[in-house]
């Protein structure tokens, strides 16, 4: 099976040319499942209308209102959930922490700890684009603002694998969003969450265009889990210290 030779292989995005990245981004497991889902998600809203009308308009609705909803959600789960404190400090959330975002500040450019995993970037997912679609467009709004939240992750996967990739984007606003997130890795991760935008940071005022705006963070790499923090708090510790 061609997912089994993803695990196989090592993919460092600092070495990757696009077309490398390209080829690890479709045998990625969980990109293959939101690429089902979606298509299945516009199928099952296909299926139900006959049982759940709605307008084209709600059913618009619940599609461009999760497209809206999107950059807010991503910048709140990273600045809030993943820049938190709290996942770290318990034993039944450490591991998970590690996983989804200290793995990759500390490796930034190992792709394998750069894609989420589908266990928790899928109810997510749901959560954030369910409401907005059943308040819209009922059942049928629902499976479409999934389907529409599954997309915008796909783009987000890949716009995030770009921005680590060696190979500078053509297109002036990708190097833009490029530029904004290895500030956010390489200078200081307390400013610049935005991954597909910049508007988010702008708006709440946590965006620095260049080195010079914001000091060096020593905390780049670590997001504060160092020293006391590290001692108090040893899971996500213990977990870094054992064999992979």
């Amino acid at each position: 099976m061609l997912t089994s030779q993803w695990y196989r292989e090592k993919y460092f995005l600092d070495r990757m040319t696009f077309r490398d990245l390209m080829w690890a981004y479709v045998l990625y497991p969980s990109i293959q499942v939101y690429g089902v889902l979606l298509a299945s998600s516009i199928v099952v809203a296909i299926l139900l209308f006959p049982y759940f009308p709605v307008s084209p308009f709600r059913a618009a609705g619940s599609i461009v209102l999760t497209l809206v909803a999107y950059p807010f959600v991503e910048y709140a789960v990273h600045r809030f959930i993943l820049h938190g404190r709290y996942l770290y400090r318990s034993p039944w959330t450490a591991a998970l922490w590690k996983r989804i975002h200290y793995d990759h500040h500390q490796d930034p450019n190992d792709l394998r700890v750069l894609f989420g995993a589908g266990s928790t970037t899928l109810p997510t997912i749901v959560v954030a684009t369910f409401p907005i679609g059943m308040s819209v467009g009922g059942w049928v709004g629902a499976a479409l603002s999934f389907a529409t939240g599954l997309a915008c992750f796909m783009v987000y996967e890949l716009c995030h694998c770009m921005q680590h990739l060696r190979v500078n984007p053509k297109i002036k606003f990708l190097r833009r969003i490029k530029r904004h997130h290895l500030l956010h890795h390489f200078h200081n991760e307390q400013g610049n969450f935005g991954i597909t935008s910049l508007f988010c940071d702008r708006i709440f005022g946590s965006e620095y265009g260049s080195a010079e705006d914001v000091p060096l963070s020593r905390t780049v790499s670590n997001l504060g889990y160092a020293d006391e923090e590290r001692s108090h708090y040893p899971w996500v510790a213990q977990l870094s210290e054992q064999k992979p």
